[in-house]
């Protein structure tokens, strides 16, 4: 008989869902306990585990299939199918006495583990608990059971659901919490809660702040990994160690919630991550994507490109993945269902309205959220997604105009393609100069060389000269020296390098090569 404090297999597959682990041999007859999960190490031999579900990460149909024969008196064996038929070792496991599943390739190993691991806790199990994933159903619940009103948050401060009791006061912070479904930002005080939410794995007692309600706060936890946490609101500073022990209570059974909600999310945000990559590389798919991203393909839009600077380059990959988490989810929330993909560090966002604002607002905020630089730079408007490449270029010129500026870069940079066209401009020809083996290089890197081994400053002369259009006395203020100096530097030059100030094509020429040395390495 099976001990009604272990569940059966059968539970947890429903408490996961079909989208997360589906049967590929029959479930048997008789209930199947399950006490654990397990993660396989290809290396080594199956642990032993009497009524666990055995991950077998990392290994291929025929790895699994070898599993099987020790794998006998497990409760299930799990495995990626990755598109390879499965029928031979389905065949297998029902021959072994094993239950065979396939995990959704798109979901981590370790979110699965998690999950799996929350499905076994008895408080999951609880007749008439919420649907797992129905999160504004339990934040009902929490406000109920221990007695405010309730917010459940993820790990970047965005609101993913909130109760509506009646009678439950709320403070103003609470209110455009709800309103733009992200925690106001008041750093001195927020920052101190998050991190003491982070450091202990009790409930916090948290006192009111400047305009607000004192707060019990906990965080929603699996294994090691903060998925969120809860907030509730205490009005009448009522809320008894009772209230803290349920709200702790409410936390264990909250994570299969948050991992089942971001699970669903993570696949079709990568979906259509995915969708957008290919769109961005091959406009010409538009008629097989745009219906599967919910887009008009006729209908105006421009792309957005973000990037993080780190300049020692330690930490830039990590954060770009955050900040590509960071976009989708603002652009979400401004514009519902949305295309954000990550592609070689650049984070690429489809924007039906091409709204600087927005995109300087999220800049912001990814800056404030990973405290590095953030750059970001909108591309031009197009008239459909068939001309989507023409956007994305701007955008990425935008990108890289930003970069070589002179000046030392800000904390976090926003242009349009029609605020840096100049630059831009340059940038291109900057390329095509560089690029062009038959163009010949002898003017500019020239003047540079005899400047370095000789210590003269013939090229600063010559480029403010250019500058001001031939002018010598705006030249000689620019450079703080004699207008006579500038005079014999420039007829010095001359000599030096056989140029020809007075022919219009030689001093273009001169003045591109000067003015994107830089760019050019020169």
């Amino acid at each position: 008989m099976l001990d009604p404090e272990v569940p059966d297999l059968g539970q947890v597959l429903d408490a996961l869902g079909a989208s997360l682990l589906r049967p590929v041999s029959p479930l048997p007859d008789r209930p199947v306990p399950v006490s654990g999960v397990l993660i396989h190490e290809r290396r080594s031999g199956a642990p032993p585990g009497q009524d666990t579900i055995l991950l077998a990460v990392g290994a291929d149909p025929a790895e699994a299939k070898d599993l099987l024969n020790s794998a006998v008196g497990y409760a299930a064996l799990v495995v990626k199918s990755f598109g390879e038929p499965l029928t031979e070792l389905s065949d297998a496991a029902r021959d072994a006495g094993v239950v065979l599943l396939a995990a959704d390739e798109a979901v981590p190993w370790h979110h699965l583990e998690a999950m799996i691991s929350s499905a076994l806790a008895p408080a999951v199990r609880t007749p008439g608990a919420p649907a797992a994933g129905d999160l504004f159903a339990l934040a009902n619940a929490i406000a109920g059971m221990v007695g405010g009103a309730t917010t459940i948050e993820d790990p970047h401060r965005r609101i993913l659901a909130y109760s509506t009791l009646p009678g439950q006061p709320i403070d103003d912070g609470r209110r455009q919490g709800i309103l733009g479904l992200q925690v106001p930002e008041v750093p001195v005080f927020y920052d101190d809660q998050y991190r003491e939410l982070a450091r202990v794995r009790q409930t916090c007692r948290f006192p009111s702040l400047p305009g607000g309600l004192p707060r019990l706060g906990v965080a929603v936890r699996a294994g090691s990994e903060m998925l969120g946490s809860i907030w509730v609101v205490d009005a009448d500073d009522s809320l008894d160690e009772t209230a803290e022990q349920a709200l702790f209570n409410a936390a264990e059974i909250a994570a299969l919630h948050l991992l089942a909600a971001r699970t669903a999310v993570d696949v079709v945000r990568r979906r259509r991550a995915d969708l957008l990559q290919r769109l961005l590389a091959d406009p010409s798919s538009v008629t097989a994507v745009a219906p599967q991203l919910g887009l008009d393909p006729d209908a105006p839009v421009a792309v957005a490109a973000f990037t993080v600077t780190d300049p020692e380059d330690v930490l830039a990959a990590h954060a770009a993945t955050r900040l590509a988490d960071l976009v989708s989810l603002h652009c979400e929330a401004h514009y519902g269902k949305h295309g954000c993909a990550l592609i070689d560090g650049t984070v690429y966002a489809l924007l039906p309205n091409a709204h600087r604002d927005l995109v300087a607002d999220i800049a912001r905020r990814a800056h404030g959220a990973l405290r590095m630089p953030v750059q970001a730079g909108l591309g031009s408007t197009v008239p459909g997604l068939r001309s989507i490449a023409s956007s994305r270029t701007d955008a990425d010129l935008v990108l890289r105009t930003l970069a070589e500026r002179r000046t030392a870069p800000e904390p976090c940079q926003v242009a349009a393609i029609e605020e840096v066209w100049a630059g831009a401009t340059l940038s291109v020809l900057a390329q095509i100069l560089a690029g062009d083996a038959a163009l010949p290089r002898r003017l500019g890197p020239a003047v540079r060389a005899h400047d370095v081994e000789h210590g003269t400053t013939y090229a600063p002369t010559i480029l403010a000269y250019l500058d001001t259009n031939g002018d010598i006395a705006a030249a000689s203020a620019r450079l703080s020296v004699h207008p006579n100096t500038i005079r014999y530097r420039l007829s010095r030059a001359e000599e030096i390098f056989g140029f020809d100030l007075a022919d219009p094509d030689e001093r273009l020429v001169l003045w591109l090569r000067l003015r994107l040395g830089d760019q050019l390495g020169w």
